[in-house]
């Protein structure tokens, strides 16, 4: 059973001080609400996005019949998050390219497009505003935070910087930090598109044109770094473009194979629709996460402030983000005496399996929620 969805705006006037120093003014914001919010104000359930989703989390847009949201197998009526019992919000993050102020909008200090000029934001820029919203809805504590991948470190970021204004975390499939490893793919990707000639130094709309070789190629980089190794090998294999051919091509510009011919559709897909200004800017983000390194390194003590509960979940196949990550932050909850679940769910297929239907993976989820619907109605 799904919705209709309904995009919604909302205008800050105040700069929205930034971690770099600089600041954020005359920003909007772009959002979605499902369900209903009760008379107590206390079943909101924020939910904070990966790199390329939206604030567009469930339901579907009015005469679109293909436009379900990123997360609509675990949103909506009598899902695991069941939008009858609580009242959801998304919320699309500045510096993205999906309604909120981004790279593509006015300067207000020059009149002209940010392009590069837009300032590097952090996870904890955006928790800072997601609170604003929150504010201008007249919520002043939350049932739950809950994402996936990068989503997943905002939730773990509002346990610190938000503690009193939270009651539940959901992280899944993320991380304390990027390892070097991860920092290497996101400069690869990055390096991609500022080498791409359409680039011109991130102000390409100027001259009318769109870096989407660079585009291509970063989204050819990360889609490899989502999917298992298993997973490619089963619906891929070695299998062949031109399969009625019965031999290669011996060219080395065709595409050959099926996993070449996918990866290709997916990077073609990618640059017709994102913005290379904000793919550098929410990469960087990534990198940036790091909750420990004020704590010399210890993500025990960064910990400490979080009052939460939590519940985290990663996937055995997960390699960029792998299970042992969320046993980090499991551990140093335990030390800090903090009330934490966690699922490590077998699945094949990599990082992506947060975005998919897995009976045990969303059992896990609705169990968890419903004891919250418990909490709330006690």
């Amino acid at each position: 059973m799904s919705f209709i969805a309904t995009p919604q705006t909302l205008h800050f006037p105040e700069p929205l001080a930034l971690a770099s120093g600089a600041q954020l003014r005359d920003y909007s914001l772009t959002y979605e609400t499902y369900g209903e919010l009760n008379a107590a104000r206390d079943n909101a359930v924020l939910v904070c996005h990966a790199l390329n989703a939206s604030h567009h989390v469930a339901g579907h847009y009015a005469g679109e019949p293909k436009s379900a949201g990123w997360w609509d197998n675990m949103i909506g009526p009598g899902k695991s998050v069941d939008t009858d019992r609580f009242f959801v919000i998304g919320v699309n993050n500045p510096g993205s390219c999906f309604g909120s102020t981004g790279p593509m909008h006015v300067n207000p200090d020059t009149g002209e497009v940010y392009g590069a000029d837009f300032p590097v934001v952090t996870v904890e820029d955006w928790v800072n505003a997601q609170a604003r919203l929150l504010d201008a809805l007249g919520i002043r504590q939350l049932a739950a935070v809950m994402g996936g991948s990068l989503g997943g470190m905002q939730a773990l970021s509002w346990t610190l910087q938000y503690p009193e204004r939270m009651r539940h975390a959901v992280v899944v499939a993320s991380a304390p930090n990027l390892t070097a490893e991860n920092i290497a793919f996101n400069e690869v990707a990055r390096r991609a598109i500022v080498t791409d000639p359409d680039f011109h130094g991130g102000h390409f709309y100027r001259h009318g044109v769109v870096p989407k070789r660079g585009l291509r190629i970063a989204r050819m980089i990360g889609h490899i770094t989502y999917l298992s190794d298993d997973v490619m090998n089963e619906k891929f294999g070695r299998e062949l473009r031109d399969a009625a051919a019965g031999d290669y091509h011996y060219s080395t510009q065709d595409v050959e194979f099926q996993i070449e011919s996918y990866l290709r559709y997916q990077g073609d897909k990618f640059s017709d629709y994102f913005d290379a200004n904000t793919y550098l800017l929410i990469t960087r983000a990534l990198d940036y996460f790091d909750p420990a390194r004020a704590h010399g390194g210890s993500l025990a003590r960064a910990l400490a402030a979080a009052r939460a509960q939590f519940l985290l979940v990663s996937f055995s196949t997960d390699w960029r983000f792998a299970p042992a990550r969320s046993r980090e932050i499991v551990q140093a909850l335990l030390e800090n005496q903090r009330d934490v679940a966690y699922a490590e769910i077998d699945a094949p297929h990599g990082h992506d399996a947060f975005l998919l239907d897995d009976a045990r993976y969303l059992g896990v989820v609705r169990a968890y929620f419903e004891n919250i619907a418990k909490e709330l109605a006690a």
